[in-house]
């Protein structure tokens, strides 16, 4: 009886085996994403989105696409590490609303709304510069004027950039952009190279160079976090 029991249910037993594999999977993922949290939460805003495809580089790259890539690269390292990261945009769309009269004001509110939501330990804007002359090169990290904390973070990461990727310069700099401004939260915006210079446009589009930006800035933050106590 017990053989002809098997017989019959010879695929709901090996469904039901598959399904406690996969259980035993899929609980051991979670278990080890909690445990390797460190505490830390970042959130990264890919600049631009949707409409606002953002400055176009002399051989055709568009910003936005750019943007979102270098954020994915970059989360994707932290999340290793056990940092817990949000983006603001996950997709080629913009954040506004279709009905709002001013969609790059709708756009910005919405980002504001996820770094609120979000209660990051760090912001970090990414974009990519532009310039009238083609000559002008190099990633530049800006921060809030006043904020000892932001500055702290945007000269380690500028140091570490200028180190490994030949940025032009060692300190952060001071920019009004909205999305420094519009929290309290240590917030820094970097603009990763001129697209307006060929040879850098294309760099920025090499894989290797990619992961090489990432890890010089992932190096700043590690700085940032180690030596800081504003996180705990």
């Amino acid at each position: 009886m017990l053989k002809r029991f098997f017989k019959n249910n010879r695929c709901l037993i090996v469904i039901f085996c598959i399904m406690i594999i996969l259980s035993s999977c899929f609980s051991g993922i979670v278990a080890y994403s909690v445990s390797n949290y460190n505490g830390i939460t970042i959130v990264i805003d890919p600049g631009h989105g949707g409409r606002d495809g953002g400055s176009v580089g002399v051989n055709g790259t568009i910003e936005k696409e750019i943007n979102l890539k270098y954020a994915q690269v970059l989360k994707e390292r932290l999340v290793r590490s056990g940092y817990r990261v949000e983006l603001t945009r996950k997709t080629d769309d913009g954040l506004y609303s279709e009905f709002a009269s001013n969609k790059k004001m709708s756009d910005m509110r919405a980002r504001f709304n996820i770094i609120q939501n979000t209660n990051p330990n760090l912001v970090i804007s990414i974009h990519m510069n532009s310039f009238g002359s083609p000559s002008a090169k190099g990633a530049l990290t800006y921060y809030r004027n006043g904020d000892e904390a932001s500055k702290r973070c945007a000269d380690l990461i500028q140091a570490s950039l200028n180190t490994y990727c030949d940025a032009p310069t060692r300190q952060g700099k001071v920019g009004d952009y909205y999305i420094l401004n519009c929290s309290y939260y240590t917030s820094i915006l970097i603009e990763c190279g001129f697209i307006s210079n060929p040879e850098e446009e294309r760099l920025l589009n090499t894989k290797e160079y990619c992961e090489k930006f990432v890890e010089a800035v992932y190096s700043g933050i590690l700085l940032y976090f180690g030596n800081s106590n504003d996180y705990v």
